[in-house]
């Protein structure tokens, strides 16, 4: 993108006034000062608005689903755990190498920013190709879907929910959050807040009677004796797969640097936010499998469709209602940090030229991506529609690592191409090179215990190459092209009030002797 239009959209605030008031500011008459009038995205998330996206997207219905998923793969108890001790460790360890990236390169967008800056706009279409295409929408859907199924289940105890049912209290659960993104970026942070409240305490219900359990005695399964029994015969490829289904789980990680340009003083908040938030999470997720383990035997848990439903059945008896309440609140918050990153990502992916400009375009007054946003809630509604969407978030799994591994390695090229770039986070080179180490394990050994699942998610991938050629990289379209989609872009504007993030250029001042009024 022209240095030009970079400058035009990057964000600053007038002398004089708060931080966030100068991000937000509406062109009219009056300006006599010539003071410059811009419509930009709002710095209005700090570090605990931080904490809240990231514990927010990261907590959701992961832990509900993946403890069944580690346990079977891995093949023992005790394994299973340290797949989860170790998950999060290099879940901690990218979010170091990100936080570097994230205050080298302070663009809203993530990984995809980084890969389209460093490898070149093909990399970076490819991410965002299969972001919009299958990820995003599969996952929202899947959690929407989770939440429905929950708020659904007491008053179906005996058999599931109808799928009718389900997915129309789905869509609205979408709909209701896709308005509430709409119209103020300060209420949606709110919602999260409020929500990881509810998430850390529903988890640590878990956590507190998975402990009583412990103090009556009832820890067979968490003694190294027993723990390391194995159920079947230990195989590299399965564990490697039980990586991926416990990397499914910290999923999200990742999505507070795609608000970049939304945190307050992001060189601070975002590492400070990333080293707060993932070790919380990795402590909340190994207190809960060992609760779970306590309650259930691992033949029970792998038998069980819906592992929270079991075991408040077990715990809590006629107050078991509790527990797929308590999950519907995690869930619904997955769905509204989900909502919150990704329209930021496709907004970001306008905003370089691989994706409409309406979708780069923010509201007059409110200052939110709503173009970005009704796009991200258009996917997922049609994705609702489907029935195999939980085979297509399998897809991503593999696909996602190939995407953190090639933006750690984006980093190591960035230290060599550009030595001396202002960094002011800059890790030892030792911490990408693990991370590295990890991917290549992940996703060799993942490919061959599952080649169907793992080329099916390269294919998806490489689609996206024939049509960033004719959608981005062909730049001689026919002017009958370039009319319509202007005239459709135009209309889009009118009906949403929305308009690109600078709307008038600054204007030297002509004089300062009316600067009392």
């Amino acid at each position: 993108m022209p240095e030009g239009r970079r400058e035009e959209i990057r964000s600053s605030s007038s002398s004089g006034a708060s931080h966030s008031e100068g991000l937000c500011l509406q062109s009219g008459a009056g300006t006599d000062a010539g003071v410059s009038s811009r419509v930009a995205l709002r710095k209005e998330i700090d570090l605990v608005g931080a904490c809240a996206v990231i514990i927010g997207n990261v907590i959701g219905s992961g832990i509900f689903v993946a403890p069944k998923g580690v346990l079977e793969n891995a093949g023992s108890v005790g394994l299973s755990l340290i797949v989860w001790v170790s998950t999060g460790i290099i879940t901690a360890i990218g979010a170091l190498c990100y936080a570097e990236l994230g205050v080298t390169i302070p663009k809203s967008g993530g990984d995809y920013v980084y890969l389209n800056d460093i490898f070149g706009g093909l990399a970076g279409f490819l991410h965002l190709w299969i972001t919009v295409v299958v990820s995003v929408p599969s996952n929202q859907a899947v959690i929407s879907l989770t939440f429905a199924t929950y708020v659904l289940q007491p008053l179906y105890p005996a058999c599931l929910p109808p799928e009718s049912s389900t997915r129309l209290l789905a869509a609205v659960c979408l709909l209701l959050l896709t308005w509430v993104n709409c119209a103020s970026v300060r209420w949606v942070v709110y919602v999260q807040d409020s929500l990881v409240v509810c998430k850390l305490l529903a988890l640590g219900l878990i956590i507190i009677l998975g402990v009583v359990q412990i103090s009556k005695g009832h820890y067979y399964w968490l003694e190294p004796v027993h723990a390391f029994e194995t159920f079947r015969e230990y195989d590299t490829g399965q564990i490697a797969l039980s990586f991926l289904q416990g990397s499914f789980a910290y999923g999200g990680w990742n999505f507070l640097n795609y608000v970049t340009e939304e945190l307050v003083d992001p060189y601070r908040n975002l590492p400070r936010a990333l080293f707060i938030s993932i070790p919380l999470v990795t402590f909340v997720y190994i207190a809960a499998n060992a609760a779970f383990i306590t309650v259930m035997s691992p033949q029970e848990l792998l038998a069980s469709n819906a592992v929270a439903v079991t075991f408040g059945e077990k715990m809590l008896g006629v107050m078991s209602w509790i527990m797929p309440i308590s999950v519907a609140l995690v869930t619904f918050g997955g769905v509204n940090g989900a909502l919150f990153t990704s329209s930021r990502l496709f907004f970001a992916g306008a905003r370089e030229g691989h994706l409409p400009s309406l979708l780069a375009m923010i509201h007059v007054t409110n200052c939110t991506p709503i173009p970005s946003l009704l796009f991200t809630l258009s996917s997922t509604l049609l994705m609702l529609c489907t029935s195999d969407v939980y085979t297509l978030i399998n897809y991503m799994g593999f696909v996602n690592y190939l995407i953190y591994g090639l933006t750690v390695a984006g980093q190591i090229v960035l230290r060599y191409r550009a030595p001396d770039m202002h960094r002011p986070i800059k890790v030892s080179l030792i911490w990408p090179m693990i991370f590295l180490v990890f991917c290549a394990f992940l996703l060799v050994f993942s490919f061959f215990s599952d080649p169907v699942v793992c080329g099916t998610g390269v294919a998806i991938l490489l689609t996206g190459v024939p049509v960033y050629f004719l959608a981005v990289y062909w730049q001689n379209k026919p002017q009958c092209w370039d009319i319509t989609i202007g005239k459709i872009t135009h209309l889009c504007q009118k009906l949403c009030m929305v308009v690109d993030p600078v709307m008038v250029q600054s204007v030297e001042p002509q004089n300062h002797d009316d600067d009392d009024s």
